[in-house]
Order: structure tokens, then C-alpha cells, then sequence
């Protein structure tokens, strides 16, 4: 097993609102999760880094009472609904933070089973025998589109809505996620990343980097670099799982 998450501010950006963190939980079995976070000045840093650290501290607090995947799913919804609230009801009560929100995606793994959630476009792909496969489902103006077949997968790469995201932690009260169960052989990669990283690198570029034979931090580094070296107009992360 090997684990790791990068970030980067990216090329363009002033600061980094995207938040990473990797851990394990009680029984050993590793989590791993990316925000990015959105609002006005320092706000969408503030959302991000709130939702991680409240997200993580609650999953590895609860995890003493969870092994199976129906249990995981429901330590990872409690550890949302804590995320959210925190992140709600302090833009309540900063008028600087007002509105601010963020994005999570997350996995964690039990033996050869994942468990993945997410809000947002922040993704989670499975990089196995040679091939990548999007797990999650983007949260957002352009996914729905290209699922009413209003425009084409490839269109919705540089639709000037791409950005719109449908879903957030911490602008309402209560938010839903999405949760995925993803076996994993001997070998396979989960990689999670921000939509600064998604948006710039297609998915034969992914699969190129993430499924070499290599570490998961020199595989991180790598997909940062090559995104930096496009332009990074966004703030860029990845975190790698290899089994």
C-alpha cells in the first residue's frame, strides 16, 4: 500500500484553497480526501480547510464501530453532516466568509473495497489493468447538460459553465452525497484530485502518469508538475491510493 496527496497554488491563483489529507483509521484501513474550497477573499480557504479537518476528525473518532461498507457509509455521512454545519454556521457569523462552500471527495479503503464519496467536481478515478475510469459523478452545471445530451463530454472541457458546481458543502444546512463501492485488485490506483487538475490533463494523460510503475508521491509530483507547466490557472491536487 502506498498513499499520498499533493497540493499546489497553481500559476495563477494568489492562494490555495484546495485542502488534502490522508490518514487511517483505527483498524488501519487508510482514508484519503480533497476539497476545494470557493468564496470571496480567504473564504474558500477557510471552507476547504474547516471541511477536511472536521471531516477527518470525525471519521477517525467514529471508526471503532466501522467495518463494513453499509458502516463506512454511515461514518462518512456523520463526518459530512459535522463538516457542513461547521462550515454553514461559521459564514453565518463572519461576514467575510459569507457564502463560502467547498467541494470533498474521499475514499476509503477496507482490504480489496473502496468506499468513495463525494459533493461537488472533485473526482475519484480507478486506474486499473491499463485503463482510467471516473467514479464519481461531477456535481455541476455541464455534467447535467452533457447528461440531457445538451452538449458532448468533449464540449463540456471549455464550456464557459464548467466552473458551476450544483452541490457544496457548507452553503446550506444539510447536503447530500454520493457514494460509490469500488472493488480493487492487486496493483490498482484511486486518484483523487480537484477539478484544477481534471480540467487541464485529459484522461489518456491521467492514466499515462498514474498508472506507471512509481511512487505515490513521484506520481503526484509528476501530475502537478505537468499541470503547472500547462498554465495551472486553478489550484491544482492529487492524491494517489495504490494497493
Amino acid at each position: 500500500m502506498d498513499l499520498c496527496a499533493l497540493t499546489d497554488v497553481g500559476c495563477v491563483r494568489q492562494q490555495n484553497q484546495d485542502a488534502c489529507l490522508v490518514g487511517t483509521l483505527e483498524d488501519g484501513s487508510p482514508y484519503v480526501l480533497v476539497c476545494d474550497g470557493m468564496g470571496g477573499h480567504r473564504a474558500g480557504n477557510v471552507a476547504s480547510d474547516l471541511a477536511a479537518t472536521v471531516f477527518a476528525r470525525e471519521l477517525t473518532q467514529g471508526s471503532h464501530t466501522a467495518r463494513a461498507v453499509g458502516a463506512l457509509c454511515s461514518l462518512m455521512k456523520s463526518a459530512l453532516r459535522t463538516a457542513n454545519a461547521a462550515v454553514y454556521e461559521l459564514s453565518l457569523s463572519r461576514p467575510e466568509c459569507r457564502g463560502m462552500g467547498t467541494t470533498v471527495v474521499a475514499a476509503i479503503v477496507t482490504g480489496d473495497e473502496a468506499t468513495v464519496m463525494n459533493v461537488g467536481d472533485s473526482r475519484c478515478y480507478r486506474v486499473s489493468g491499463g485503463s482510467i475510469r471516473q467514479i464519481t459523478r461531477d456535481h455541476s452545471v455541464v455534467e447535467d447538460m452533457v447528461a440531457r445530451g445538451d452538449i458532448t463530454r468533449e464540449e463540456s472541457r471549455t464550456h464557459p459553465n464548467k466552473n458551476l458546481i450544483t452541490r457544496a458543502v457548507g452553503t446550506v444546512p444539510a447536503v447530500e452525497a454520493d457514494f460509490f463501492t469500488v472493488k480493487l485488485r492487486e496493483g490498482d490506483r484511486l486518484l483523487l484530485c480537484s477539478d484544477g487538475l481534471s480540467n487541464v490533463l485529459t484522461d489518456r494523460e491521467l492514466l499515462d502518469v498514474a498508472g506507471r510503475d512509481d511512487s505515490a508521491e513521484n506520481i503526484c509530483r509528476e501530475l502537478i508538475e505537468r499541470t503547472v507547466s500547462r498554465g495551472a490557472p486553478d489550484n491544482v491536487t492529487a492524491a494517489l491510493f495504490i494497493k
